[in-house]
């Protein structure tokens, strides 16, 4: 008689139902695994062998077949040693109980029959979560925090054995480990009030974390464009639960560090750092930068000394908000859905249009500078903020509005948009079709929209750019449509100027 066990294999940080099918005959003493599995699964027969024969289950005078269904997929990893030690008894009549069809087992094993923590476990419990499943059998992670996931039961075990008696009814839940509290270390973060001047700066990327919007800042050295994308992080929100175990299930999967759970990560790479670290990828593809910073921010200072085959490489998740790394043994998808802030000087020597130093750069060394960031880059930027040195004389130092204050606010916005869309969605991510069936434009906007786009030479690309800014500016000042004031400072975001006879007049010295 055959045995069928639910697990779970992942690729990447997605996850998807394997049946782990058992047949267990009398016969020459052999275990045979099918279904594209890996080294390390190919392992887990011995491993499986040794901790049952620990237990009290020798497999003498046994032949054992174990398919991984779905066989087309290749499977990685020793998550599937409990599945497959659960079959092994179901189907040689060690066990008489039924194993329920809607629970799952993952976990990896020790040669004593001890059930031992595997890489991805987070991952694994949002698959099931995902897959339906109402019961799953993993083992504890005292390394990981406590999760409560709805409709369905996380049942922690030590040993095979637990997992036995759990499904025979003869145990209560296993009790779980008292984990070590440890309580986050607070990170030291930038104040909004400790910045002089800079208001538009400071009302862009208010939109910005309001509506998930990208920034791009040019200006000369020492301006505060790195300040000022340090702090940002300031006035976001703390993530949610689910937020939180897909941080978790990045983090783990990369082997990186992270300071605190409930702040969204911000991950600064530098300029030169290769394609693979801030895309992801390797022999077994890992997370990169990008995905580090899903429900946060990537900061990319100096955006114009990237490489250019490392920029263009941004295309696919500042759009898709996903990576997809393909190798010839395995293709993975990883989240990297993040705000997007870069900085660059305006030219090789930085001081083209500074007030304090004079230029040295030919315009054909400036023109060849800002010609490293390539156009579909560009297009996919929200905002194109231009920022001077701040002169201190005359500055008041204090009643400068906090982050919390703009923290407040963000939050107010965003709640407007979760409201409108029945789903944690922000402006500028959220389908373009649900944006403008919630928040159509009026025929005189459009015909506005359509008039400076067409003299501009903007894509489609910017012009929905811009209506997503208007509807963040009109959320943050609690317009239900989007108003005429919203649309003209979102042309201002973009570097445009529309004057008062709804005609272009001009435009600032935009970067492209």
């Amino acid at each position: 008689m055959s045995a069928k066990v639910t697990s779970i294999g992942l690729k990447g940080l997605e996850g998807y139902r394997v049946q782990v099918e058992v047949q267990v005959i009398e016969g020459v003493e052999s275990i045979v695994v099918v279904g594209l599995p890996d080294a390390s699964v190919k392992e887990s027969k011995e491993r499986v062998s040794s901790a049952l024969y620990s237990l009290g289950f020798p497999l003498v005078e046994l032949k054992i077949v174990i398919n991984l269904s779905p066989s087309e997929v290749k499977k990685n990893g020793p998550l599937f040693d409990l599945a497959i030690a659960i079959g092994i008894l179901k189907s040689g009549h060690f066990m008489k109980e039924k194993i329920p069809d809607d629970a799952g087992f993952i976990g990896a094993l020790s040669l004593d029959g001890s059930v031992l923590p595997v890489e991805g476990i987070i991952a694994a419990i949002l698959a099931a979560k995902k897959l339906k499943l109402r019961k799953l059998y993993l083992p504890f992670d005292p390394s990981i925090p406590s999760v409560e996931i709805s409709n369905l039961e996380l049942i922690y075990i030590s040993s095979i054995q637990d997992a036995i008696d759990h499904i025979a009814g003869r145990q209560p839940l296993p009790f779980i480990q008292e984990k070590t509290i440890v309580e986050e270390k607070q990170v030291v973060q930038r104040d909004f009030n400790q910045i002089i001047g800079h208001k538009l700066a400071k009302r862009a990327l208010e939109i910005a974390a309001a509506g998930n919007h990208f920034v791009l800042m040019d200006g000369p050295p020492g301006c505060g464009k790195s300040l000022l994308s340090e702090t940002f992080v300031s006035i976001l929100p703390p993530l949610s639960k689910e937020a939180q175990l897909e941080k978790i299930s990045l983090y783990q999967l990369a082997g990186a560090s992270y300071h605190s759970l409930t702040s969204p990560p911000y991950r600064h790479p530098h300029h030169s750092a290769s394609a693979v670290s801030l895309i992801g990828g390797g022999t077994n593809p890992k997370p990169g930068e990008v995905s580090l910073a899903h429900h946060g921010v990537l900061f990319m200072d100096e955006l114009g000394e990237f490489s250019k085959k490392t920029l263009d490489m941004l295309r696919q998740p500042l759009e898709n908000e996903k990576v997809t790394i393909s190798r010839v043994h395995s293709t993975v998808t990883y989240p990297a859905k993040f705000i997007f802030i870069a900085a660059m000087n305006p030219c090789p020597c930085g001081y083209l249009g500074s007030t304090t130093q004079y230029c040295t750069c030919s315009e054909k060394q400036i023109n060849s500078y800002k010609n490293r960031v390539s156009g579909p880059i560009l297009e996919r930027i929200d905002i194109l903020l231009t920022l001077k040195s701040v002169n201190l004389k005359g500055h008041i130092f204090r009643g400068i509005e906090s982050s919390d204050d703009i923290k407040k606010r963000v939050q107010s916005a965003r709640d407007i948009q979760y409201n409108r869309y029945g789903m944690e969605a922000c402006n500028g991510s959220v389908p373009f079709e649900k944006l403008i069936n919630h928040s159509p434009l009026t025929s005189e906007q459009h015909h506005l929209l359509q008039r400076v786009c067409i003299q501009k030479g903007l894509s489609n690309r910017v012009q929905i750019k811009i209506i997503r800014l208007a509807r963040t500016i009109a959320d943050l000042n609690g317009s239900e449509m989007i108003n005429n004031e919203a649309l003209m400072e979102a042309f201002s975001l973009r570097k445009i100027v529309v004057n008062t006879s709804n005609s272009l007049t001009g435009e600032h010295n935009a970067l492209y």
